[in-house]
Parts: C-alpha cells; sequence; structure tokens
C-alpha cells in the first residue's frame, strides 16, 4: 500500500481504494459532476482525521455549553463593561497581596552581642599596671603615660569578655562608649587614672544576610546610617535578573514574607529599615505566558516588563497568521475569580480583532503569570487541507493517464 495513503483512518482509505477506478474515469471523460460528487464524500469522511494544532471557535462554544471532560469553564467575551470589572478585580486582589511593610519595626544596631570582635587600648600615667612603667624619673615617679593594646577580643556566648586583672566582664547588649566605661570603672583602684578606648573591630551581631539570584551574596554589617532593604540589595552587587522577574523572600524572626522586587520602591514603606539578623534572599520567577493556535510559532513568552497588555503580548508573539487564523476569534485562558466566593475557576475570554474597538479593550486587559493565548484556526482551514491532501495524492495519477493518452 501506498504510504501517502496511512494517514486516512481505514474506512477512508478502503473508500477511496473502491471508488479510485470511478474517479479516475470521471477524470479522464471530464464528468466534473461525478468528481465533484466524490470529492464531497471524501470531505466528510476525511475532514474529522485531518491534522490540527488545537480546536476551532465552535468547538469551544460548544465545549462550553455541553461540557464533555472534569473541566468545566465559562467564556467571558471581551467589551468595556468586561474589562472594567475585570480591573476593579485586579486592584482589589492588589491592595490585599502581603508585602514587607507590616514587618516593620525598630531596633538598635549599635549594640555589642556574641560574636563581635572588640579592640582594647588602656592608657595610664606613672607606675602603670600594663604599661611596665619605668622608675628612671626623681623619686622613682615617671609622669609619662603608657598605653596597651590587647589582641582582638571576642565577645562570648554570654556577652562576656577576659581582661587581665579584670576578669569576666559582662559587654553583652552594651554600645561601645558603655562598655569602655565598664571596663575603665573595673581598673579603678588598681591603675593610676586609667583611660580606656574600646571599639568594635568586626561587627557579627549586627549584620544582615543577603544570599540568592545576587552578585555579591554575604554577611553585610549594619551602621548608624540605618541601612534599608534596597541598600543590602546593592551591597550585594545588586539583583542577577531583572527586578520584575525576581522574588525577594524577607525573613524577620520567625515571619516570612515575599515581594516582587520590581513592586519595591526606595523609601516606600516596604524598603524596610534593616535589625540585625534579617535574611534577604532574591529568588528568580520569571512570569510567562503562553501561545497556541495559528500563529507563526508556538512559543512561550516573557514579560521582561512589570506590566504586558493583551495587545502587547499578541504582538510578542507575532499576532494571528494571516493565512490560517481566525481573527474574531482569539481566547485567554486563566484561572479567574469565583464570582461570590474566594475560590478559583477556568474562565476563557474571547476578543474579537475583526472589531476596531478591540484593539482599545486590549490595552486594558493585563495578562498574568502562565495565561494562555490561543488563537483559533478558521474554519475554512479544514477543508483546505483536505483538498491540499486530495491533490497530492491523485496528482500524478491523474498526469500519468494524460501522458498516456
Amino acid at each position: 500500500m501506498d504510504r501517502r495513503f496511512s494517514i486516512w483512518p481505514a474506512p477512508t482509505r478502503a473508500w477511496i481504494f473502491r471508488n479510485y477506478r470511478l474517479m479516475s474515469l470521471s477524470f479522464a471523460r471530464g464528468r466534473v459532476l461525478n468528481l465533484l460528487g466524490s470529492i464531497s464524500l471524501l470531505t466528510v469522511a476525511g475532514c474529522a482525521a485531518l491534522p490540527s494544532n488545537g480546536p476551532t471557535a465552535g468547538a469551544i462554544l460548544r465545549q462550553s455549553k455541553t461540557p464533555d471532560g472534569n473541566v468545566r469553564f465559562r467564556i467571558v467575551d471581551l467589551d468595556l463593561n468586561a474589562i472594567n470589572a475585570i480591573n476593579s478585580i485586579e486592584r482589589e486582589r492588589a491592595a490585599v497581596l502581603p508585602t514587607l511593610a507590616p514587618l516593620a519595626e525598630s531596633h538598635r544596631v549599635d549594640l555589642i552581642g556574641p560574636g563581635d570582635v572588640l579592640t582594647i587600648s588602656i592608657y595610664e600615667v606613672g607606675v602603670s599596671l600594663f604599661g611596665g612603667g619605668t622608675r628612671s624619673a626623681p623619686g622613682g615617679f615617671d609622669p609619662s603615660a603608657h598605653g596597651e593594646t590587647f589582641p582582638d577580643t571576642v565577645v562570648d556566648a554570654n556577652g562576656r569578655i577576659d581582661l587581665p586583672y579584670l576578669g569576666s566582664i559582662d559587654v553583652g547588649g552594651l554600645t561601645a562608649d558603655e562598655a569602655q566605661k565598664r571596663v575603665a570603672a573595673g581598673l579603678r583602684g588598681k591603675s593610676q587614672d586609667p583611660r580606656v578606648l574600646l571599639a568594635i573591630r568586626q561587627n557579627i551581631s549586627n549584620t544582615v544576610y543577603v544570599a540568592g539570584a545576587v552578585n555579591r551574596p554575604g554577611r553585610f554589617p549594619l551602621t548608624l546610617g540605618r541601612e534599608h532593604l534596597l541598600d543590602a540589595i546593592a551591597s550585594a552587587g545588586g539583583s542577577a535578573n531583572t527586578s520584575d522577574d525576581t522574588i525577594v523572600r524577607f525573613v524577620r524572626g520567625n515571619r516570612t514574607v515575599e515581594q516582587r522586587l520590581g513592586t519595591i520602591r526606595a523609601s516606600s514603606p516596604d524598603d524596610l529599615a534593616l535589625v540585625p539578623g534579617d535574611r534577604i534572599e532574591l529568588i528568580r520567577r520569571p512570569r510567562t505566558y503562553t501561545v497556541f493556535g495559528a500563529v507563526t510559532r508556538i512559543s512561550q513568552v516573557a514579560f521582561e516588563t512589570g506590566e504586558v497588555s493583551l495587545a502587547e503580548a499578541l504582538a510578542r508573539a507575532g499576532g494571528p497568521n494571516d493565512a490560517v487564523a481566525d481573527p474574531s476569534a482569539i481566547f485567554l485562558f486563566r484561572y479567574g475569580m469565583r464570582v461570590g466566593s474566594d475560590g478559583e475557576e477556568p474562565v476563557i475570554y474571547r476578543l474579537n480583532l475583526l472589531k476596531p474597538e478591540s484593539y482599545f479593550l486590549a490595552q486594558r486587559f493585563a495578562m498574568h503569570d502562565k495565561d494562555v493565548v490561543y488563537i483559533a484556526n478558521a474554519r475554512a482551514n479544514q477543508p483546505a487541507k483536505l483538498f491540499g491532501i486530495i491533490n497530492q495524492l491523485f496528482a500524478p495519477f491523474i498526469t500519468a493517464r494524460q501522458i498516456t493518452n
């Protein structure tokens, strides 16, 4: 059997072979009516089996009225009233989305804590406790000052440090100024007029952590300048992806909130003032939509910008294919809010591009992440495909017949 006939169902192939002689005679004798009748029967038998990249508009409409599957959906024609209603619902949903602003709190960032590394210097005059005072002066008294700088001193888990002659000193929860006064108070009676300088050499307890899709992840110290969320991200080299494709996962204590980076503006309530222990993770989560049907190329398209309208989405995909598309049947598949409840339901939004007003409406209809756009095939495509296949099948036989005659 010729492999060109393998695309047909078995009943269709049988019909073709039974009627081939009649059809060839019709060509030879010029019986056009018999040929048209044969092709009509073949069209009825073969159209249902022709390959297609999706349903026609009529099939989608029939399915919505008499669903034969588990998913029940409704179709909404996009007009001005529908667009206004959808945009109103979108504004209400955006107003209740979780944001970072409720996590705001005030906290000091200059207190000494466990793990901090301190630099301590002690200055004395006369007979010193740490400077090894000399007795070269008359009367055995040296009026010059002597200083001693201790090696880096680490604050232990209990917030304490150990110094010679002083023992254990509690400095946790103190500022550097308060800690140096406490060390100086411990030296009184042991040294003559001691002076203490104490500074935080390495700040561990007053730091935040930035990880994920940034160029330089790591731990970043906080200063009295009161760094904010966007400052920390900038210190980490910025996001490795566009802000609209990046999610900020912010952890403060036992609370976690996610918000898209592109929606956070500098000095806004969402640009939180950081407190020690905050953890910031940037996650790449691009928004995309998918285009199927009568287009030049079926594709998944990234938003790349903050908002994308339906008009922009169609243009990015190349728009309806002029040769095969039905411009009155542009469908957008989405899980929308169920009327009267908090649940979701499958909804298909239909746009008719044969109406000039639809191009205005498409500019006001915002795309959602993971939307599916389907451009239906024109109803005339199936017969055209069938006639094309018939022409491929029988053209060699007709040509051979004419040559032999």
